[in-house]
């Protein structure tokens, strides 16, 4: 079940492959994800000192926040990953050129999960011909539903 998805993901990136990964969080972070307050428009993901890590992120503390902590909504959190997983994505980053982009975050078995995936930035070109083809679609459908009725 998806929480929140980056569709400016998928804009700007050709999503080549994906990983699922489980995020290190704080009590308060959970209670403000499962109400449904999390960003992921302007998260990344990056590699650092062989761990990955989601930056960017923002999640906003609920009112009813305890008084003893002290939310931070943008704090880079740890991924979880396979040290393998982590390894291939060190590789592809480095060398392939490659980024790492948060997708979706969604539950699993009661865990909230983060989707990532390996991406090739889009040109404006590209850009353009999915749009175009997406339009096209769209009045492919139209055209197939006037034709029925």
């Amino acid at each position: 079940m998806s929480i929140v998805d980056n569709k400016k993901a998928f804009h700007d990136y050709f999503i080549e492959e994906r990983y699922e990964a489980g995020l290190v969080l704080e009590g308060w972070e959970v209670k403000s994800i499962r109400a449904g307050r999390v960003q992921l428009k302007e998260a990344y993901v990056v590699v650092k000192n062989g761990a990955v890590w989601l930056i960017g992120c923002h999640i906003s503390p609920l009112p009813t926040a305890s008084t003893h902590v002290h939310p931070d909504p943008t704090r880079s959190r740890k991924l979880l990953l396979h040290e393998a997983e982590i390894n291939k994505l060190i590789g592809k980053t480095e060398r392939a050129g490659y980024t790492l982009v948060p997708l979706d975050l969604h539950y699993k078995r009661g865990r909230i999960k983060l989707e990532i995936g390996l991406a090739k930035g889009k040109k404006q070109h590209d850009k353009r011909a999915t749009e175009k083809e997406r339009e096209w679609q769209r009045e492919k459908q139209r055209m197939m539903r006037e034709k029925i009725a």
